[in-house]
């Protein structure tokens, strides 16, 4: 798949060698869907392979229907309606593994790629969408209007792409278990105070701070060569972990899928109500 080929994203490059990565899907959010999930696969993988391509900021496209900075959305999470593949090639369509909810070809990608990333979260990241700056960015940048939710445990399902690894990590096993067993809405000050992002933004000096700290990593600001080689020894040692995590999220979520609660957890959410589980 070639970038110019995304209709869930947005690949463009600078003279500095600067991607920008944007989920661009905004009518439902920036909601991500498996095909949204295959095209970051490409992306990183152009970009890693481009010697032209230094370093990448990922963000949110912005509702052009609305101009209220504190309803903009990063993404909403994860995108079941099956009319995101309407009119998607055959050939793409032969790409998607629907069994690997988890995205572990994805996380696994992003992991791997010695190249700086910077998220900047321009609004609400729900679910998939916070799990994958976690899975995703060396850094990651929050404007003021931004919050996180983790709403695994109210939907009946397991968390993804590798959060169970990261997670236990950043904030220690138990806060980790908290943030997962009781999910509420994390402020972007929270998420800094807790460790799971970096710096709050005014939301206007969001994009242009998430730029400026990224050329600080490539020429002619930043050691290029050095910071890829310390990526990669940050993060070789745990790929084989990272990968039995991913492998374990699956299994998870295969299982829980198929339950009575999953059902219950989705139809409370459309119904705007609270679930009533049954262990089933």
């Amino acid at each position: 798949m070639e970038t110019k080929d995304f209709r869930d994203i947005l690949y463009s490059k600078d003279d500095a060698g600067l991607v920008t990565l944007t989920l661009n899907t905004p009518a439902r959010k920036n909601a991500l869907s498996a095909l949204t999930f295959l095209e970051l696969y490409h992306a990183v993988d152009q970009f890693q392979s481009d010697d032209s391509a230094h370093a990448m900021v990922l963000t949110g496209a912005k509702d052009p229907k609305s101009d209220d900075p504190s309803r903009e959305a990063f993404s909403s999470g994860g995108y079941f309606n099956p009319d995101a593949y309407e009119g998607v090639a055959p050939e793409i369509m032969a790409e998607i593994d629907m069994s690997d909810i988890a995205q572990k070809r994805t996380t696994l990608k992003f992991y791997t790629c010695d190249k700086p990333v910077i998220a900047a979260v321009n609004g609400l990241a729900i679910g998939g969408a916070a799990t994958l700056c976690l899975a995703a960015a060396d850094q990651i940048y929050l404007s003021e209007h931004a919050w996180l939710d983790l709403p695994f445990a109210r939907l009946g399902i397991a968390a993804e792409l590798a959060s169970t690894f990261f997670l236990p990590r950043l904030l220690g096993f138990q806060r980790a278990k908290e943030l997962l067993f009781f999910p509420e809405r994390i402020s972007a000050t929270e998420a800094v105070e807790l460790g799971i992002a970096n710096k709050v933004l005014p939301h206007d000096e969001l994009l242009p701070y998430a730029r400026e700290r990224a050329l600080k990593l490539i020429p002619p600001q930043g050691p290029a060569l050095s910071i890829r080689e310390m990526k990669r020894c940050l993060h070789q040692p745990h790929i084989d972990a990272l990968s039995e995590a991913l492998d374990q999220e699956n299994a998870a979520l295969a299982k829980l899928m198929a339950t009575e609660d999953f059902v219950e957890g989705m139809m409370a959410r459309v119904e705007r109500r609270a679930p009533v589980f049954k262990g089933k």
